[in-house]
């Protein structure tokens, strides 16, 4: 408990030296893969930064003070080793083996107060708010006597799954050289066979040894399955399959958990109407993961307006002065509005009249 409070002080404190910078926000959705890890195994980070400032062409580090502080007194030049990798769509990785970053041992990680960070650009004029990268203790598996263990309990398609194997509960599998993943989706519909006289194939159905007879199995269904875009996962059905096929473990199924998809974007013009004395509103609701902005071009007679909003996955909304921008131009009828997003997406391109006011 100590050392929680400790660490939130610390957060505290830092917010007051960095309140003068620039916020960027806060951190979105992070996840890790695997999904569950050892102390001492590799595991990358991944975090959702779409909604915050920080653009794709940015460099963002990682500051972090618990377990330990790896960048201690770098926080206006970060180390290259605190770099963070841009994936796509507003989201970032960082790989690491905790053990080797933060020169603990698994018992001292495990009682520290957990992993508290910020992400910041390069010299910290920017900077996320604090947060915690949450870990997930599975060690109670060992001990629970389950032949298999899913995390979480019921996966997506589009999300990763750690499926835990405990062979001790299973006759022939003592010594055996490795243990691979003979599986499908929706009862088989889709395959990913262990395949033995298959290098490639038998390396990626290949389970993770955890030791003394356990075993772990991560993957990312629609990546491992290559499945159509719009397949709706119901199961995953499996064997656990020694090598060469001597032993397995019985037909195994684990139910998905119910996809539901975002609600589609929604954009629109206010008013609906307008004349060249109004203020042009423009919103975007329910945007894509990594869409941030909505940039506008609109042609007035011989007059171009650009410009942008910034805004998050939530809503993008903000307003045009037409009053100011096209004070003095005579005989307007309509102008020309182009919208795109912040990945160079055509959100709206549309003529739009102008109501004509009584002198």
């Amino acid at each position: 408990m100590k050392k929680i409070i400790y660490t939130i002080l610390l957060a505290i404190l830092m917010s007051n030296l960095v309140q003068s910078q620039e916020a960027a926000g806060s951190i979105g959705s992070m996840s890790s893969y695997p999904v569950v890890y050892k102390y001492d195994e590799q595991v990358t980070w991944y975090f959702d930064l779409s909604a915050t400032t920080f653009a794709p062409t940015e460099d963002v580090y990682i500051w972090i003070w618990s377990p330990s502080e790896p960048d201690a007194g770098n926080w206006e030049h970060s180390s290259d080793f605190a770099k963070l990798t841009y994936v796509k769509d507003g989201v970032w990785s960082f790989t690491l083996t905790p053990t080797v970053y933060f020169s603990k041992t698994p018992e001292e990680i495990a009682a520290s107060a957990g992993f508290w960070f910020r992400l910041k650009n390069y010299d910290g004029s920017k900077q996320s708010e604090v947060a915690n990268m949450a870990y997930t203790d599975f060690s109670s598996f060992y001990t629970a006597n389950e032949l298999i263990r899913s995390y979480p309990e019921k996966p997506t398609i589009d999300k990763a799954v750690s499926i835990l194997f405990n062979s001790n509960l299973k006759e022939g599998f003592e010594g055996v050289p490795s243990v691979h993943f003979h599986s499908g989706l929706n009862d088989w519909a889709v395959l990913q066979e262990y395949q033995a006289w298959l290098p490639d194939v038998s390396e990626k159905t290949k389970l993770k040894d955890l030791g003394n007879g356990f075993y772990r199995m991560d993957l990312i269904p629609q990546e491992y399955y290559n499945t159509e875009p719009g397949f709706v996962m119901e199961n995953i059905t499996f064997l656990m399959v020694a090598k060469d096929w001597t032993t397995n473990s019985g037909d195994q199924i684990i139910y998905a958990g119910e996809f539901i998809p975002p609600p589609p974007p929604s954009f629109g013009f206010f008013p609906l109407q307008i004349s060249q004395k109004d203020f042009l509103g423009m919103s975007r609701k329910n945007n894509e993961s990594g869409v941030n902005k909505l940039i506008y071009t609109i042609t007035a007679g011989s007059k171009v307006i650009t410009g942008e909003f910034g805004g998050n996955t939530a809503e993008i909304k903000g307003f045009v002065n037409l009053v100011s921008e096209l004070d003095g131009i005579q005989g307007l009828t309509e102008i020309h509005v182009l919208v795109k997003d912040n990945k160079d997406k055509t959100i709206s391109d549309t003529t739009m009249p102008l109501k004509i006011l009584d002198k």
